[in-house]
């Protein structure tokens, strides 16, 4: 072992930045071993740390500046806390999952502890200026999850660099000049997600600077059963740039050389900033002192000889005998620093449990007040009494503790005429708004800019309208959104020269650019990753995916990062990112599917928009960008080509969120569907109205939001009878329509039959014209189960077909 011990190389490290660095180590190290004791006291679930990782991170944190982003991990604490965006209390604050954002900013208490993020949004939900502050995403749990976002985090800056028109938007950045930095642990690089992002960081040459903190271990599998080689730079040096071609940087660095470390980052970050290159640090011979998690320990299966290899060359210690080797510090002023900072950390650990308890206990004390006063009234004094002390005796209470008191008691006076029984009420109430504010608020943006508050504007159409392809309305939308909002970029698979598959973009990237409307690989996972990292910064993307079928490839990225951002950070960030897609009627197993039970199960936080026609589908696209919301929008795939009357405001068309369209109105029966089947169903309401059955058709245009102001609802009480009908499988998506009527809405109250689904088999669709129509539904069927249902109210006028 031998240190790198050059420190004239470099005029910054002077003996006092040097002794800062180590004593905010020993900090961090003991709210690690602080945090653990916790957790193993019960003051908080679980704890999962960064210690072993100190010094690495500090020297990373050297380089980020002012309008930078971090994408990592959940063992990040020393870098937060080197960068200034977290303190010692904050950390305990998320450990202890407290729920007051001036405590606990990065999610308000909604994450376990190691989730870092800065706050991008005002109170207001408007952009800050991101030029001007460190930037963190918000973290997730996923293994390999943060990476996608992190490439379009990079790219971004190459859109700012490189486009001029971008150039006016100071607030997001400096003419592309901010890195955007990412951390994982070693094991996770084996993930698909991290190499489909490598190979897309390597082809964009975006500037992105990615740490691997390598420990040897994934939990308590060993490097050599993880990764080619067992070392990730080798296994990546066919990615190296070189004479031959672009690529990545990488270089290795030991985890306890300070000196070299500061001197990688410090070369790694030139790379990215000022060639735009992305770069690989892989930081080997790291320690994990106290191994995973809470959940285990690391002696299980980590051998004697390893154990004691890591207590040897753990960071900070190995920094303490340089320090000392070099003559900047002796024994007792080492010593006296560790102390400081080690009382600072518990300092920081007393002052956040004090305020977490204190709010707590602030309910409690309300709580007993009320039971008490009840109490001194009530036949049942005994068993209220019995929830008061067991309210006042409980250690470490929570806000559970206190509301299970509260609703407990009020079972006991609930028959009794007691005036003060409406103490406990009022209580219970106010805290159901709390609560909701606390853990369940943000689930969608709450701002000026939601997309529910955009005004709805219809299409216009002069006398001697034009009826074209509905390829062609959806291309002058684009058109029109390409021209007045430069921030709107798109890109997919055949986006770009070709237009997409159906032709929806044919010719803007001519008059647009490459950077624009782009080509991408077939990686749904970064492409999804790409949009998210640079809505993060400012940008509005249109990230395609080819086919809705497609969407599996990029469901957890949707899931864990996009869907859930909003309200893990509790409104403070946004990644307003349009999710385009094509999708059903068209035949074959994989080009035809209709997942929309898994979306809606899955995708919750992200709206959930289904056109019928591409008219429809631009006033959504105007919306949405309009907005400061995340949609999909799932375009129907046999509608590029059907003819459409050209509006002449296309780029003014508005279609709003949640409000349902009446395509045909009827007396007899209310038919609810959306996208596709609309023309299916109009179609068959047609037929039915042959033979004496008055339909009505209502497109719900969008299924997350739905029928927002029970417009279904109203139909239903004129017709008494119901059918829900779409391409999903048995249980899906017809099922959830006809819970939000029927349960949701009140409205089985007024049904004088059954109420009726209509769905696709189980299977995926069989292949050819006949596979398509005996796998999904047609004209036909929903005429005979509208037709039965009408059958069985009066047979005598409706005879049973079979």
């Amino acid at each position: 072992m031998e240190f790198t011990t050059q420190l004239s190389v470099d005029t910054e490290l002077q003996t006092e930045v040097i002794l800062s660095d180590y004593k905010l180590a020993v900090e961090s190290r003991e709210d690690s071993y602080i945090g653990r004791k916790e957790v193993f006291m019960g003051k908080a679930k679980f704890g999962i740390f960064g210690d072993g990782k100190e010094i690495p991170q500090i020297a990373m944190a050297k380089v980020f500046r002012n309008g930078d982003f971090r994408s990592g991990y959940y063992r990040d604490q020393t870098f937060m806390m080197a960068i200034g965006e977290l303190t010692s209390r904050e950390f305990f604050a998320q450990l202890y999952a407290h729920t007051d954002l001036e405590a606990e900013p990065a999610s308000g208490g909604r994450l376990m502890n190691g989730h870092f993020a800065t706050r991008s949004l005002d109170e207001k939900g408007n952009w800050k200026s991101l030029v001007n502050m460190k930037n963190s995403s918000a973290d997730i749990s996923c293994t390999a999850g943060q990476i996608p976002r992190l490439l379009g985090l990079g790219y971004a800056s190459k859109l700012y660099r490189d486009n001029p028109e971008l150039h006016a938007f100071t607030e997001f950045s400096n003419k592309g000049n901010e890195v955007a930095f990412g951390t994982i642990g070693n094991a996770s690089t084996s993930e698909g997600a991290f190499f489909e992002m490598i190979n897309a960081a390597g082809v964009l040459q975006v500037p992105m600077v990615l740490a691997v903190w390598d420990d040897e271990y994934g939990i308590s599998v060993p490097n050599k059963y993880h990764t080619t080689k067992s070392s990730i730079s080798k296994a990546l040096a066919g990615f190296q740039r070189n004479e031959d071609g672009k690529g990545i940087e990488i270089f290795q660095v030991k985890g306890w050389d300070y000196m070299q470390l500061c001197s990688t980052f410090r070369e790694a970050e030139r790379i990215a900033r000022e060639e735009h290159v992305p770069v690989l640090v892989h930081v080997v011979e790291v320690t994990q002192p106290q191994g995973h998690s809470t959940s285990g320990s690391h002696e299980r299966y980590k051998s004697t000889e390893r154990l004691d290899w890591e207590r040897e060359y753990d960071c900070v210690k190995k920094m303490r005998e340089w320090i000392l080797s070099e003559g900047m510090a002796n024994d007792n002023e080492l010593d006296a620093i560790e102390e400081e900072a080690k009382n600072a950390a518990k300092t920081a650990r007393n002052q956040a449990w004090k305020a977490y308890l204190g709010s707590v206990k602030r309910e409690v004390n309300e709580v007993l007040k009320i039971i008490n006063i009840l109490a001194a009234k009530s036949q049942y004094k005994n068993q209220l009494n019995h929830l008061a002390n067991t309210l006042r005796e409980t250690v470490s209470p929570n806000k559970l503790d206190a509301e299970r008191a509260a609703k407990r008691s009020l079972r006991w006076v609930a028959r009794e005429d007691l005036q003060e029984k409406q103490l406990l009420v009022n209580w219970i109430k106010e805290k159901q708004s709390q609560r909701y504010d606390e853990y369940s608020s943000h689930m969608y943006s709450e701002s000026e800019h939601s997309a529910l508050k955009v005004p709805p504007v219809n299409p216009v159409y002069s006398n001697e309208f034009e009826m074209v392809d509905g390829r062609e309305v959806l291309n002058a939308a684009f058109d029109d959104i390409f021209r007045r909002n430069p921030l709107v970029f798109a890109m997919g698979e055949d986006v770009g020269k070709i237009g997409d598959v159906n032709q929806g973009m044919a010719g803007l990237q001519d008059k647009y650019g490459e950077l624009r409307i782009t080509d991408t690989g077939i990686r749904e996972t970064s492409i999804m990753g790409q949009g998210i990292g640079a809505a993060l910064r400012g940008l509005r993307p249109i990230a395609e995916i080819q086919y809705l079928d497609y969407i599996y490839y990029c469901i957890q990225v949707l899931t864990d990062d996009l869907a859930c951002l909003h309200y893990r950070t509790k409104g403070g960030q946004k990644a307003p990112v349009i999710i385009r897609t094509r999708g059903h009627r068209l035949e074959g197993v994989w080009h035809s599917g209709s997942p929309m039970s898994m979306i809606l199960g899955s995708l919750r936080g992200i709206y959930l928009l289904v056109p019928r026609n591409m008219t429809q589908a631009a006033g959504f696209y105007n919306t949405m960008l309009d907005s400061d919301d995340t949609a999909i929008i799932i375009e129907s795939l046999n509608g590029y080509r059907l003819k459409e009357k050209l509006p002449e405001n296309i780029g003014d068309i508005r279609v709003p969120l949640g409000q349902p369209e009446v395509l045909k109105e009827g007396q007899d029966v209310t038919v609810v569907t959306y996208g596709s089947m609309c023309r299916i169903v109009m179609e068959a309401a047609k037929h039915l109205s042959d033979f004496g059955i008055d339909a009505e058709v209502i497109d719900v245009q969008t299924l997350a939001p739905f029928d927002l102001n029970n417009d279904i609802l109203k139909s239903l009480k004129k017709t008494n009878r119901i059918v829900f009908a779409d391409e999903d499988v048995p249980g899906g998506a017809t099922a959830y329509m006809l819970q939000q009527v029927l349960e949701g809405q009140g409205g089985y109250r007024y049904l004088d039959s059954k109420p009726l689904t209509i769905s696709s088999k189980e299977h995926r669709p069989a292949y050819g014209s006949d596979g398509d129509y005996y796998s999904k539904p047609n004209s036909e069927e929903v005429f005979e189960k509208i037709y039965e249902l009408m059958s069985e109210t009066d047979p005598q006028r409706y005879p049973s077909l079979y």
